[in-house]
């Protein structure tokens, strides 16, 4: 899952790689999971909940 997720990382928002914890909470939620995220601004909470959202079928 967490491969699917850095081709839409790359592929749609043109970024390399995940910051942070960002992957572990992109696998966790696009695994149906629950996520509470406390990041400071700028820190990259809005891919946390793009990146699943993308991966799930239908959307792309």
């Amino acid at each position: 899952m967490l491969e699917q997720a850095r081709r839409v990382l790359k592929d749609i928002f043109g970024y390399d790689s995940f910051r942070g914890r960002q992957g572990a909470i992109i696998e966790r939620v696009a695994n149906g999971g629950d996520a509470l995220v406390l990041m400071p601004t700028g820190g990259g909470k809005s891919l946390c909940f793009q990146v699943p959202g993308l991966l799930r079928e239908g959307l792309c």
